[in-house]
């Protein structure tokens, strides 16, 4: 194609319905040509999925199939049914129905009110925060803004999961939900929200779907009518349904069931909001004859991307993770993910930031790379690194951190405390200029301690602790530098970053990031606190955190750094871990269950690595290290007990540095894989991944050295010893191996 028209962003019109199918993948044309009975398309990150149900609705109606105004194609954002929409024109069905739930909800609701109800629907609330701060004062409740934002949330949460004023506490108490203030006090506002709703005659969001729900129950000719209407049903994101929306959708079928779901159980990341990935996981339960297709074909991502991305759902729990889809990827070998560890934040800002400079100077557009990080408040030290760097960048899903409203009002505060300088009791028996800035912020909401669960008060806290952070680096880096200092070193700040941000990098959640992808992907934080969250402490919670990281990975086309730093500002103690989710992926790490007491993987129990012989026995037998049962081991690097057997194995904390030879370290592991698969066992029972870190740490060179290794014991030493001696002084270890199969 050489006409500018026929683009791909203007491509050609298919001629017929057969067309339509060209270019599809097997799996997406099994999707496409499947229009009978109910269809669950399980499609992975990357996969096409938007591709495959579009063609499969274009090609229905293509071939004389479907009609048009019988088909409604429902998904959950406002941008994803404009995709659809403009995607199925350009396959010659332009006369498909692609809406949110909420869309296609409330265009029946207007339509059949009169019919329905009489009169006209009541005005459609457009915010209802101003209304949930009546009733909380009615209540006789105080709320500053972010616990007015959070209840309101809580309030969005309870609707949606049919949750009623009277059950909400309990309903709470079972889900081990963080409620945002005493469930009690929640539900009597959420019971006065309502109050007030019918006193005014309005409605609010979710209304548009109960009171739809309602129509549909309780009218069964308005039922028929939308059901002769809307005939063929296609649902995206099918991972993300609510319980509402789920029973919306079973009335708009009846007893018919030509419905086509998309969903990646892989993908839920927003149960906190209603969603749950239930329904489905329940799908072939509930419709035994359903037709199954699985989209695993990575058109996105490179092969490395796929497979970090496959080991992150390998190690999940849970009934989700029984259903993980595992990726392969289309696309040509790309270069591996990198893990860099970094000794503070700043550091790791001024890294992510070179690294991103370097990207850009090979020829990577700025607005093909992004910086995604777990909580809004990460954003402000890598706003300020790259403004540093001189790379554009844009903020998605937040507002800029000096433009954030509490942002702002402490630096009103710190401006006002700054001119009244020693006149301003706040400051009195302060020290120093944190101390200072602790106490100002104190009257926006800071506080020593970060307050339980998540949402804005949460977020406003991390912005406020953000601050209180800087005024410690900045008089660290400034002794003796007064609040007036710091006030100027804010506006500097500011200004030099409202630089023009036009296909800048972006920054963003990694929740606002589901659903897009970039060349380059940097994730960043991945500490334990923050990844998973501190306030993630049930199981289920664990593993959405584990999705979440999952959904990051998956963004990346073609370029993926993960990076963690040790501690916070630089000088603090290097007290952080990297994330629990790379463990036994990023090189020197050791996967879960890896380490294990006597009889598991990994040998027979803990040893001590401080006793270990360094020769032969007088019978010439190699002399093992025995099981010490006095005095505590010791880390060689800073000194600390150890307790835990991984730590103990390498006589070193984690968290300290590794003097691994990485090299070396690589060529155990390959020949660890090879001689698994020749003796048909696992891996781990050759050697595990710790005792295969302790051996490239050591790189010993005789037996007795290699036998003084914790998870060395005397069967593997004469199983595997001369072999691993071997690849330690450089060679294959095949050779050696072979001589000592002839000895035995």
């Amino acid at each position: 194609m050489t006409s500018a028209t026929h683009s791909t962003l203007f491509p050609r019109v298919p001629d017929t319905a057969d067309a339509v199918l060209d270019g599809l993948d097997p799996e997406q044309r099994e999707v496409a040509t499947a229009l009978r009975g109910p269809v669950c398309v399980l499609a992975g990150a990357g996969t096409g999925k938007t591709r495959a149900i579009t063609h499969r609705i274009a090609y229905g109606v293509r071939a004389g199939i479907l009609q048009p105004s019988s088909v409604l194609a429902v998904t959950f954002t406002n941008r994803a049914a404009g995709e659809m929409r403009g995607r199925l024109r350009q396959l010659g069905a332009g006369g498909v129905q692609a809406r949110t739930f909420h869309s296609a909800a409330l265009r029946q609701l207007q339509y059949f009110w009169p019919k329905a109800v009489g009169g006209d629907l009541p005005r459609l609330l457009e915010r209802k925060v101003q209304l949930v701060a009546e009733a909380a004062a009615r209540c006789g409740l105080r709320l500053d803004r972010n616990e007015l934002r959070d209840v309101t949330s809580e309030i969005e949460w309870a609707k949606v999961t049919q949750t009623v004023p009277a059950d909400y506490p309990a309903v709470v108490a079972k889900a081990q939900r963080d409620a945002p203030r005493d469930p009690a006090e929640v539900a009597k506002v959420y019971e006065t929200y309502e109050e007030l709703k019918r006193e005014r005659t309005v409605i609010d969001f979710e209304d548009v779907l109960l009171l739809t729900v309602g129509i549909l129950q309780d009218r069964h000719d308005i039922a028929d009518h939308v059901r002769r209407q809307y005939q063929h049903f296609v649902v995206d994101e099918y991972q993300d349904v609510s319980p509402l929306q789920q029973r919306l959708l079973d009335l708009w079928l009846g007893d018919r069931d030509s419905l086509c779901v998309v969903g990646d159980v892989g993908q839920t990341i927003y149960s906190f909001t209603g969603a749950t990935p239930d329904h489905l996981l329940n799908f072939r339960t509930r419709h035994p004859g359903a037709t199954v297709v699985k989209l695993v074909r990575d058109y996105r991502s490179t092969p490395q991307v796929v497979h970090l991305a496959n080991g992150l759902l390998a190690q999940a729990t849970g009934r989700a993770a029984e259903h993980r889809l595992d990726l392969v990827s289309q696309r040509e070998s790309g270069p591996e993910p990198a893990y860099v560890e970094y000794a503070d934040e700043p550091a790791e800002a001024e890294g992510t930031a070179r690294r991103i400079r370097d990207l850009i100077a090979a020829g990577v557009p700025a607005g093909e790379i992004a910086v995604l990080y777990r909580i809004n408040a990460q954003s402000e030290v890598y706003e300020q690194a790259l403004a540093d760097a001189g790379v554009p960048y844009q903020l998605r899903g937040a507002e800029r951190f000096f433009e954030r409203p509490e942002v702002r009002e402490a630096g009103v505060a710190l401006r006002g405390a700054a001119r009244a300088g020693g006149n301003d009791p706040l400051l009195d028996h302060t020290d120093g200029l944190p101390a200072e800035v602790r106490a100002v912020l104190s009257t926006k909401g800071w506080r020593g301690e970060p307050p339980a669960g998540s949402g804005a008060v949460r977020d406003r806290w991390e912005s406020l602790a953000a601050l209180v952070r800087l005024a410690e680096d900045f008089e660290r880096a400034k002794p003796g530098a007064t609040l007036s200092d710091l006030v100027a070193e804010l506006d500097e700040r500011a200004a030099a970053q409202h630089a023009p941000t036009v296909q800048g990098v972006t920054l963003a959640s990694l929740h606002s990031a589901k659903g897009l992808e970039w060349d380059a992907v940097f994730l960043v934080g991945l500490t334990e606190g923050m990844m998973p969250i501190t306030y993630a402490k049930t199981d289920e919670q664990i593993e959405e955190e584990r999705r979440l990281l999952y959904v990051g990975v998956t963004r990346a086309r073609l370029h993926l750094a993960l990076s963690w730093s040790l501690s916070r500002s630089p000088g603090s103690r290097p007290g952080r871990r990297p994330t629990r989710f790379l463990n036994g992926l990023r090189p020197g790490s050791t996967a879960p269950g890896g380490r294990s007491a006597a009889g598991g993987p990994g040998g027979a129990g803990v040893w001590s690595g401080g006793g270990g012989a360094r020769g032969a026995g007088g019978d010439g037998r190699p002399v093992v290290a025995r099981r010490k049962s006095r005095g505590p081991a010791r880390c060689r690097v800073c000194g600390r007990t150890l307790t835990d057997a991984g730590e103990m194995k390498l006589m070193r904390c984690d968290d300290c540095p590794s003097d691994m030879d990485e090299a070396l370290y690589e060529r155990l592991h390959d020949w660890r894989a090879v001689r698994a698969r020749e003796i048909g066992q696992p891996a781990y029972c050759v050697f595990t991944d710790r005792t295969l870190t302790a051996i490239a740490e050591a790189v010993p060179a005789t037996e007795g050295e290699l036998a003084g290794i914790p998870g060395v014991g005397a069967r593997k030493l004469g199983r595997f010893g001369a072999a691993v001696l071997d690849i330690c002084a450089g060679g294959d270890g095949r050779e050696a191996e072979t001589e000592a199969t002839d000895e035995v």
